[in-house]
């Protein structure tokens, strides 16, 4: 019998950026390759970015070594559909990841920016479905964190 378990969780986090550049650095694909698809221990295979609402977002990677918890190999994808976009305040997109081609979850994940003293408030809220051999609501959250924590530096770089 297979298995389904299911999280949530919420991040908020504060840039010294205007909700504008935090917004322009989840719509260009350039931008959010950088900070999104990029780093350390990852061979990215292939990335592209078409956002609009009812866009896509894929991308494949592979784990070369690095401070991984996966093994040396291991093949990734991610699927997303932008669902709704409101330009500077809002994204809404479902997704859903793979591991060497099977699935281990599906999400509906929300971003919310706002103004606040000296730049922008961002929300993420995510609902997740994992799925036998799933990574689990508190791996996704680390990895949440930490791709939040790459927009703030590359927000700090400048553009």
């Amino acid at each position: 019998m297979t298995t389904t378990t299911h999280g949530s969780f919420i991040i908020e986090r504060r840039y010294s950026a205007a909700p504008e550049r935090v917004f322009a650095a989840w719509a260009d694909p350039k931008a959010k390759r950088a900070w999104f698809a990029e780093g350390e221990g990852w061979d990215i295979k292939s990335y592209e970015l078409d956002f609009r609402e009812g866009g896509t977002e894929r991308s494949r990677f592979r784990v070369v070594g690095g401070n991984n918890p996966f093994p040396p190999d291991t093949e990734f994808g991610n699927e997303t559909v932008f669902d709704e976009i409101i330009p500077n305040e809002r994204i809404i997109f479902t997704y859903s990841m793979d591991r060497d081609g099977m699935r281990f979850s599906v999400s509906l994940a929300s971003v919310e920016f706002s103004k606040a003293e000296n730049g922008t408030r961002l929300v993420f809220t995510e609902h997740a479905a994992f799925f036998e051999g799933g990574d689990g609501v508190q791996m996704r959250e680390k990895g949440w964190r930490e791709l939040l924590a790459k927009l703030d530096a590359y927000l700090a770089q400048g553009d």
